[in-house]
């Protein structure tokens, strides 16, 4: 059985640059946004659902992101009918990751909104990645098209860094590449040596 390790933390923190880390090591990470993303392409699992609850929001054959935002702030039902169908099916995929690398002593699951979705239940350990809250902003605010008002309605939605770092079984400071990818190997190997099967 896998060691299950919850990856997580608020936008700007360096979780998307610490998970590479993670893979480049040789360790299978699952991302749950990659996941839904799949999930809209044409072909995808949430198509043919997401086609007959609003039709709207399909443009080619695929899920049309924005135009599911549109529908959200128009319409704040529609939200739980998205999540009805999306969230079994990326329970389903996160199954097939967990499957197909139950040989690994280590798994990781990449989930922007671990704590607030209560996906930290099915990890066996939590790891979060943090910054100052002045780095965070510069590196978010250097994103094409984002402003301070949208950086602020994406932080409503997350929990405080604080609070994520208190529930966290560990916590890496980001504050360089070389610094979180040294983080990320000794934390691998210390998870990998603690294994009762080790």
């Amino acid at each position: 059985m896998s060691l299950i390790l919850g990856l997580t933390g608020s936008i700007g923190m360096g979780k998307s640059t610490t998970a590479r880390f993670f893979r480049e090591a040789g360790i299978p990470v699952w991302d749950a946004d990659a996941a839904v993303h799949d999930l809209y392409q044409p072909g995808g699992g949430a198509v043919a659902p997401m086609a007959a609850a609003f039709p709207q929001a399909i443009r080619d054959g695929a899920v049309d992101r924005a135009a599911l935002r549109l529908l959200i702030e128009s319409d704040p039902t529609a939200l739980k009918t998205i999540e009805a169908i999306v969230h079994p099916l990326v329970a389903e995929s996160r199954a097939q990751f967990l499957r197909d690398n139950a040989h690994s002593p280590l798994v990781v699951l990449d989930v922007p909104l671990l704590f607030e979705t209560g996906g930290d239940g099915y990890c066996d350990q939590t790891l979060v990645v943090s910054a100052p809250p002045e780095v965070q902003k510069a590196r978010v605010l250097q994103r094409p098209g984002m402003t301070e008002a949208h950086f602020q309605t994406i932080l409503s939605k997350q929990l405080p860094d604080a609070e994520k770092r208190a529930r966290a079984t560990h916590v890496i400071e980001t504050h360089s590449l070389e610094q979180t990818r040294e983080a990320v190997q000794a934390l691998i190997r210390h998870l990998i040596q603690a294994r009762p099967d080790a």
